[in-house]
């Protein structure tokens, strides 16, 4: 038994088993009293695995007399406090409204402990807080004038969603980015100044640049601090102990950096909430949107939703109350032209000649955007007698073609199809049913010949292009932006677009078609091409706000998210019925709709739980107590077995709409 004057560590063990999701006491030797801190690494022995795992020191407390036997800790990983408290009750907070372990936020949020990079940052000076020029942050103001009322909310630590203006703006050093980043930048250099942190987060690498392009030259190079999981481990670990400094700074990165500590947190602010790279994949799949409305409640500071549209999630917050809608001075829009066949033209022409002369006129001033669906050559292959999609004979994959003439290849498995013949007619000829990135250049180039034809996709990524004429084939979210703006841009393939099987695809075809429209220059036509019906009508008023409040109205009746939440259990049929048994005693409320399934599949039975946000916790609670109990009784041989039975139930709680 320990020495019960010795004082008590409680820990967070860094493990995937969600029963060991909680605080462990464990007693602290005098030896490493004066290091065994709230907040460092430590290792501690566990006793049901036989051995010594990894996990933080959460805080301490006095043993109670009379108590259970201790174990003491092994050993201080570290003197580093990298788990600040205002963190964890972060990262406690977002686990339980996900019904998921706090150690698999953690894994995100605190990077690997690199060891130079630490002697490093514990042998140089203490940060000092950063200095912004008057001349800085009078520019500041006049770029937050345009929104009235943006300052008071500002200061007040509001919530608000901010529709950015569409148009490419040029800095002092003359490169070109969106006002948009020059928007975020004013927000966090105004935060700055009035001696608080600034974290901002972006979808991508891309876009994180056009943030620090439009901080360089107004902000400390010190002062920013780059967050972002492409970063070298040491380089990002670095990053990571700066942000623990009690001097303030700008934080810029991609969706783990919505955790990045900050001792004063003035603002959180979110780019393009509706991209999927700001959603994790990894368990237990918390959307920065959420993880940043929690911290909001928690830490105060100002939210700011930016975005040239606006999601569904975000309207359903502006609609309660919950979240500030700030209108601009004055409504900027793109020049949208709805761009359809014309008689005498086949309805299966690309493109229409409306846009076919925008083109050509705007080629003359300098380059023109034209934006596709799919990268490569001919992306879909079909057989050219029947239309039967053309499979692999190996794996069923989808072919297709490289180039003109080529033999076609599997999507899946890169197998080239030799010799292929359809399964349904034995016709041994395909055709191309859909124009990729290249077959679109080589079209293009030959329509207008002498013309430069620059391909940004997947494969050929281009950040930027000059003002010399070209034809920009860009794939969606792959466009690069063009000095002074494109001329003229054209959006090809919406129909295909709008055709995915997806819930938000309306929404996310808007957020994709003025992304793109937003690079276009003051008063340049863009082009949506072969698309009417409400979407179109959107763009073309640029009104997105209110087609993502007819989405709402949509889905309200129908109980679709984000009207509601929705939760799914898959794994052994007998877990998920005890999991959907106990969640109805739990939440008796929940009517006989709530719950979709479980169907059974080759991987087992799927569920799905659809629940207003007011029961939100209790439904969670209940499904972490299943995922605990199955884990639990996963460990326990049944009666006369000698083989342990897996833990099979998983739980996600606001699952993606793709995987609805």
């Amino acid at each position: 038994m320990h020495d019960v004057s010795l004082p008590v560590a409680r820990v967070l063990i860094d493990s995937p088993l969600p029963q060991l999701d909680r605080l462990f006491d464990y007693a602290i030797p005098r030896e490493f009293d004066a290091l065994a801190q709230p907040g460092v690494r430590v290792k501690v022995p566990l006793r049901s695995a036989g051995r010594v795992v990894e996990g933080f020191l959460v805080e301490r407390a006095v043993a109670e007399e009379g108590g259970r036997p201790l174990s003491e800790i092994e050993d201080v990983v570290s003197s580093v406090p990298v788990l600040t408290p205002d963190l964890y009750r972060l990262v406690r907070r977002v686990a339980d409204r996900a019904a998921g372990s706090a150690a698999d936020i953690l894994r995100l949020a605190i990077p690997k402990r690199m060891v130079r990079a630490e002697k490093v940052w514990l042998a140089s000076e203490t940060p000092e807080a950063p200095r912004i020029d008057e001349t800085v942050r009078e520019w500041a103001r006049m770029r937050l004038s345009g929104f009235p009322g943006l300052d008071e909310a500002m200061r007040a630590d509001a919530r608000i969603a901010l529709d950015a203006p569409p148009h490419p703006v040029r800095l002092p050093a003359g490169d070109d980015i969106g006002a948009w980043a020059e928007l975020l930048a004013a927000l966090a250099i105004d935060t700055l100044a009035r001696g608080r942190t600034a974290v901002v987060v972006v979808p991508d690498h891309r876009d994180r640049a056009q943030i620090e392009e439009a901080l360089a030259g107004r902000v400390p190079l010190a002062a920013v601090v780059r967050h972002d999981a492409a970063q070298s481990s040491p380089a990002r670990y670095a990053a990571y102990l700066r942000t623990l400094a009690e001097a303030p700074c700008i934080v810029v990165g991609n969706r783990s950096a919505v955790y990045a500590p900050a001792r004063d947190l003035g603002l959180v602010a979110i780019w393009d909430d509706g991209d999927p790279l700001l959603g994790e994949p990894l368990s237990p799949g918390v959307h920065a949107r959420d993880a940043a409305l929690l911290r909001q409640e928690l830490e105060g500071g100002a939210l700011v939703f930016a975005g040239h549209t606006r999601t569904t999630d975000v309207e359903r917050l502006v609609a309660v109350g919950w979240v500030r809608d700030l209108p601009a001075r004055r409504r900027v829009g793109a020049r949208v032209v709805l761009s359809a066949t014309r008689e005498g033209e086949s309805r299966g022409t690309r493109v229409p000649s409306t846009a076919y002369a925008a083109a050509r006129e705007a080629l003359a001033h300098g380059p023109v955007l034209v934006q596709v669906s799919r990268p490569g050559y001919a992306p879909i292959l079909v057989c050219a007698e029947c239309r039967h999609p053309a499979r692999c004979r190996h794996c069923a994959g989808p072919l297709h073609a490289r180039g003109p003439g080529t033999v076609p290849v599997c999507t899946w498995c890169g197998r080239s199809a030799h010799a292929w013949r359809c399964s349904d007619c034995d016709s041994d000829r395909v055709r191309m049913a859909s124009s990729g990135s290249e077959r679109t250049a080589d079209e293009l180039g030959r329509a207008f010949p002498g013309t430069r034809v620059i391909v940004a996709d997947g494969d050929h990524p281009v950040q930027r292009v000059d003002d010399r004429p070209a034809l920009v084939v860009a794939t969606r979210g792959g466009e690069p932006i063009a000095r002074g703006g494109y001329r003229a841009v054209i959006l090809l393939d919406g129909d295909r677009m709008l055709m995915a099987d997806d819930l938000r695809i309306g929404e996310s075809c808007l957020r994709w078609w003025s992304n793109a429209a937003a690079l276009a220059a003051p008063g340049a036509p863009v082009h949506l091409v072969g698309v009417t019906g409400a979407v179109a009508r959107a763009l073309a008023t640029w009104t997105q706000p209110a087609y993502a409040r007819a989405e709402l109205a949509d889905r309200l009746p129908l109980r679709m998210p984000p009207t509601v939440r929705v939760a799914a259990l898959s794994g052994a049929r007998r877990s998920v019925d005890t999991a959907l048994q106990k969640l109805r005693e739990d939440v008796p409320e929940l009517d006989a709709e709530a719950i979709l399934g479980p169907v059974d599949g080759e991987d087992g039975a799927r569920a799905l739980v659809r629940f207003d946000y007011a029961r939100g916790a209790r439904v969670a609670e209940s499904l972490r107590a299943s995922v605990v109990s199955d884990a639990v009784s996963g460990r326990r041989p049944p009666r006369g077995k000698g083989q342990v039975r897996r833990n099979t139930l998983r739980v996600r709680v606001d699952v993606p709409d793709l995987e609805l």
